[in-house]
């Protein structure tokens, strides 16, 4: 800010009396009711502001000689200094008018981006709405398509499920009439099973006369199955095309709904009268599946009808081939198992003789052990005394007096010769417990071939038990179920 005149302070500034204005009386009432105002963002401005209430003080005229006599401006005393104080600087006036004219530069850029940007985003979001719309009705018409197809391949499965069905319930009846002829082997050979189940131990074996019996009886029941049990297979068999068939019409028939919904939907327009407003229905999510799942769904019915039609066409085959070969197939069967059967008596009985001879041989040895044992423990027992001379001998030694007490030979000879004994005695026992063990062994041996004597006896009594009850088999004809 300019000042005029000069300071109050400095040492040229006196009173002049024809160059200076009078004198004015100081008066109270500019400091009464003066009061500082401060700018925001100002500071230490005090000194520079003048009064907004002051009094305006009369000045007497004087003449122009005595008001100035150089032709320069006065010189403002220091008593009128605060009263001709501006408020701000030019730079302050300057400055404001620049942030003024900055901020509204800024505002109008900043507006003229915002409509700029607002349009953009206008034509942004009215471009997506239209693709988003496309979108949509072209993923419903891949879905109406997907659909179709699944459709497709669900009335084709059922009616492949169909006919299965109905060639099944035609080879059920003809299977009823060649139940009874197979009671007979089927009997004897499940007997056979039974009986050979009461063997023991190790003999309890699944070998080769096992295995043909179980072909035996799988064999019989093949046409048994066929005959009577089978036909309870069929039936679930049966009851598991129906629930097929049941999976595939409810399918078919959500199909046939979903697809007729979204052709509505696909075909609803901006214009059309039957769309509104449903607010909220966007969160509401009551969907059940994915696409993922929704085609594995409508795939598993599928698989499971395929299953259940293959395990159905492999169950009528087997019986319409069973009823023409079950004749020869079963002999054949019959006669393999006896092969076996007499296999395995002759088998069981040289096994039967080898442990005999085995366990002679174990006694033999067990007699030789105890003996063994008997000469060990006598040959510890003697070697108890030498022990006792030769620490009694270094026991006496020990009482030699002073210089007496020398590590001499003979003191060395009886402390190798205790250190020999101990470590003889110990081998001895060691040997011993190696002996009791060997024959604790061997009598569990003659135990354990005992045992197996008896289980080879009884396992050869139940098979030639076996072999006699398979003296007589049914004639062809009866099996094929002629008479």
């Amino acid at each position: 800010m300019e000042f005029l005149g000069t300071t109050q302070v400095a040492s040229y500034c006196g009173r002049r009396k024809n160059c200076l204005l009078p004198d004015l009386a100081p008066t109270s009432t500019t400091k009464e009711t003066y009061q500082s105002y401060c700018l925001p963002g100002y500071r230490y401005l005090n000194s520079w502001r003048p009064s907004l209430m002051h009094k305006v003080v009369l000045v007497p005229e004087i003449s122009d000689k005595e008001f100035n006599c150089t032709g320069r401006p006065p010189t403002i005393l220091p008593a009128l200094h605060s009263s001709l104080h501006t408020r701000y600087s030019t730079r302050d006036w300057h400055h404001a008018n620049m942030v003024h004219l900055k901020g509204s530069e800024a505002s109008r850029y900043s507006a003229g981006r915002l409509n700029t940007d607002s349009m953009r985003l206008m034509q942004n979001k009215d471009q997506l709405t239209y693709l988003m719309q496309e979108d949509s009705k072209r993923n419903l018409g891949e879905r109406i398509t997907n659909i179709d197809f699944w459709r497709s391949e669900l009335i084709h499965e059922l009616e492949c499920l169909l006919k299965e069905t109905q060639a099944l319930e035609t080879v059920k009846q003809r299977l009823e009439s060649a139940a009874d002829a197979l009671q007979g082997p089927l009997k004897i050979a499940l007997e056979c099973l039974y009986h050979r189940e009461m063997r023991k131990g190790i003999d309890l074996v699944h070998d080769d006369v096992e295995k043909n019996l179980i072909k035996e009886v799988d064999v019989y029941k093949d046409c048994q199955e066929i005959a009577t049990k089978l036909i309870q297979k069929i039936n679930q068999q049966l009851g598991i095309n129906r629930d097929a068939q049941h999976a595939l019409e409810h399918d078919l028939s959500d199909k046939n709904t979903a697809s007729f919904i979204d052709e509505k939907c696909f075909n609803l327009r901006n214009t059309s009268n039957s769309i509104n407003f449903y607010h909220g229905v966007e969160k509401a999510d009551g969907t059940v599946s994915i696409p993922e799942t929704w085609a594995k769904f409508t795939e598993d019915n599928i698989r499971c009808s395929q299953h259940a039609r293959a395990n159905s066409v492999k169950l009528r085959e087997d019986a319409e081939a069973k009823l023409e070969s079950t004749s020869e197939e079963m002999w054949n069967h019959f006669v393999s198992t006896n092969l076996a059967l007499n296999n395995r008596i002759a088998e069981v009985a040289d096994v039967k003789n080898k442990l005999q001879a085995q366990l002679a041989k174990v006694l033999q040895e067990i007699f030789q052990t105890e003996d063994t044992i008997m000469l060990l423990e006598r040959s510890i027992k003697a070697k108890e005394y030498p022990l006792k001379v030769a620490q009694t001998r270094l026991e006496g030694r020990t009482r030699r007096p002073n210089m007496e007490l020398c590590c001499d030979a003979p003191q060395l000879q009886l402390i190798t010769e205790v250190y020999t004994i101990d470590d003889t005695l110990q081998t001895l026992k060691r040997r011993l417990q190696e002996a009791q063990d060997t024959l604790q062994m061997l009598i569990l041996d003659k135990s354990n071939l005992e045992h197996e004597i008896s289980v080879k006896t009884n396992s050869f009594f139940i098979d030639k038990k076996c072999m006699d009850m398979r003296k007589v088999f049914p004639s062809t004809p009866r099996l094929s179920g002629f008479i």
